[in-house]
Order: C-alpha cells, then sequence, then structure tokens
C-alpha cells in the first residue's frame, strides 16, 4: 500500500506534457465536484449560513414590501425596489448581500486545501485516478455551484414574496435585470471564494486561512475607502481650487476605489438595479445633453453602462483562481 501511495504521489508531480499517456488530467473531475458539494450542503456552518440569509431576505422583503405596495401603481419597476429600497431598521437587501456573500464564500473555501492536509487525507485522495489540476478546480467549482445554489434560491423566494405580496408579475425587464443582478453577486461571492482558496494554499491552519480571508475582507470593507482618499490627495493635489484640480482628484479617486471589489459589485448593482442611473461618479452637464432627469435608460443601455464593472468581477475571480492554481501546483505533497 505505501508503495502505491509514493507511486500516486510520483503522479501527482508528472508535468501536464506527460499526463497524455496515463489519462486527462480532468479525469475525476465531477466526481470531486458532487463529493465536495454534498459536504458543503450537509455542513452545519453551511446551514447556520443559510438560515441567516433566509431570515435576513424575508425580514427585508416584508419590511420593504409595505412601502412599495402604495407605488404599485406609478412605479414601472416596482419589483427591482424589492432589492434596492432600504426602510427602516433594514437596510437594502443589496446592502445585506454585500456584507454576507464574502461571509459565505470565505467559509466554504478557507479549508478547502488545507482541511486535506489537517486530516492527512491528501495524499490519499491524490492515490486515486484524480490529479491536482482536477481537484483544485473541482473543490472551486463545488464550492461556486453551491454559492450559486444558495444565492438562486434567495433570489427565487424574493421574487416568489414579490409576486405573493404585491399581486402581479414582474415584466421580462424586471426579470433580466434581476438575473444580471445575481450573476453579478455570485462572481462577487466568486473573488472572495478564490482568495479563500489562496489562503487555503498558503497556510496550513485552517484557522489563520479564515482570520487571513476575514482581515482582507474588513480591509476593504472599512479601510479601502479612507485610503482611496488619502491617496487621491497625494496623486493630483488641489493647489489653487481650480475646477480642473478638484474634477482630476476625484477621478483618481474614483479609480483607486474600483481596485476595491466591493466598489465593483456596489457600482454593477446600481447600474443594473436601478436604471435611472445614467453614470458612475461624476456626471457633467455636458453628459446631460438630449436625456430626460430621471428616465429610465433602455435594458442594453443599462447593460453597457456596468459592463466594466461585471467583467472586472469575473476577471478578478479568473485571476485569483489561476493565482492558487500555480501555488498547488508548486505545493509539495508527501504521502
Amino acid at each position: 500500500m505505501a508503495q502505491a501511495i509514493e507511486l500516486s504521489a510520483e503522479q501527482a508531480h508528472t508535468p501536464p506534457q506527460a499526463r497524455g499517456r496515463h489519462g486527462s488530467p480532468w479525469t475525476g473531475l465531477w466526481a470531486v465536484v458532487g463529493k465536495e458539494m454534498a459536504d458543503h450542503l450537509s455542513s452545519v456552518r453551511m446551514q447556520i449560513l443559510e438560515a441567516l440569509i433566509l431570515l435576513t431576505a424575508i425580514g427585508v422583503v416584508y419590511a420593504v414590501m409595505q412601502s412599495v405596495r402604495q407605488t404599485v401603481s406609478q412605479d414601472q419597476f416596482v419589483f427591482l425596489r424589492l432589492f434596492t429600497t432600504a426602510r427602516d431598521p433594514f437596510p437594502a437587501f443589496v446592502g445585506f448581500l454585500s456584507f454576507l456573500a464574502p461571509l459565505i464564500a470565505i467559509a466554504i473555501s478557507f479549508d478547502a486545501i488545507n482541511g486535506e492536509f489537517s486530516r492527512r487525507t491528501m495524499s490519499r485522495v491524490l492515490a486515486q485516478p484524480i490529479y491536482r489540476d482536477a481537484l483544485l478546480l473541482g473543490k472551486f467549482l463545488a464550492g461556486l455551484f453551491t454559492l450559486s445554489l444558495v444565492l438562486t434560491a434567495i433570489w427565487l423566494l424574493i421574487m416568489g414574496m414579490g409576486i405573493l405580496g404585491l399581486g402581479l408579475p414582474p415584466s421580462g425587464e424586471e426579470v433580466a435585470r434581476s438575473l444580471i443582478f445575481l450573476v453579478a453577486t455570485i462572481f462577487y461571492g466568486g473573488i472572495w471564494l478564490a482568495l479563500g482558496m489562496v489562503f487555503s494554499i498558503i497556510f496550513r491552519q485552517p484557522a489563520t486561512a479564515a482570520l487571513a480571508g476575514l482581515a482582507v475582507w474588513l480591509f476593504f470593507t472599512i479601510f479601502w475607502s479612507m485610503i482611496t482618499s488619502l491617496a487621491a490627495r497625494t496623486i493630483s493635489p488641489v493647489t489653487y481650487g481650480l475646477p480642473e484640480e478638484i474634477l482630476r482628484q476625484l477621478q483618481v479617486e474614483q479609480a483607486i476605489s474600483r481596485i476595491s471589489p466591493n466598489t465593483l459589485y456596489v457600482e454593477a448593482t446600481l447600474g443594473i438595479l436601478n436604471p435611472a442611473v445614467r453614470s458612475f461618479g461624476i456626471l457633467l452637464p455636458s453628459q446631460l445633453e438630449g436625456a430626460i432627469v430621471g428616465a429610465p435608460l433602455p435594458f442594453m443601455q443599462s447593460v453597457l453602462l456596468m459592463w466594466p464593472q461585471l467583467t472586472g468581477l469575473i476577471a478578478a475571480t479568473i485571476l485569483l483562481f489561476a493565482l492558487a492554481y500555480v501555488l498547488f501546483q508548486r505545493q509539495e505533497i508527501r504521502a
């Protein structure tokens, strides 16, 4: 048995160019996805997080429903208000998701790799006809599918409560806008999922990986806005108080703030769920020429407006997973 495990460990170090003789590097991918999804959905921590989001969604939508009912006949996008309207003591549901989605993603992925080492099961897993590529990608896809399943269930719950509470179905444009919002939320969570996997590879202790992920999340949530303001004043100071200097400083601050996935997510959701939004940041009078102030943008124009932010969320997810892939491939695994 020891010789078989040593042989499989050597196979795990086989370069990609030589794997064609032994089979596809993605052999066993869907077996890993199925097993990891079953573990995620049946774990106690996931059930606690699901219950928390479920109660939050019901409470927020129920509170918002009381005020939205009064504008059903006047509002063209009344269903979108269920996601964006805040009513004391509840914030908007989008705000809750921007807070809870990273926590769910980090909770799913902080022990994805180092948990296998702490249980001493990594060499046993790789003793099967499963390559490192399939193992890492399977764990990432399982986490992303689990996150997507939870968020889709919450989205369906909100739409169903809206239909029952308002007494009318959503329009096709409202469904399309809310679906794109759902995709943006999934990839926003995917960034934190991939980051959690990076820390799970770097740190051998799951607690350390979890704390590192939460520290990065808190950094971007609380401190990044302060840093962007200071950086903008340093890079582009206002010397004479001219409008051009103030405008340049605000543009630099906006560009730096978009490094944060929180900013990208907020702008993407604002652009797709609020059809009246025509620009992010400063809106110059020349940009309003020929436009009716307050008139909703067509659906495709809203998609084009938030497309760079959505692309940034997807690109950040892919880049972080690529970093995790490189780190995992270079890691030594012994029987």
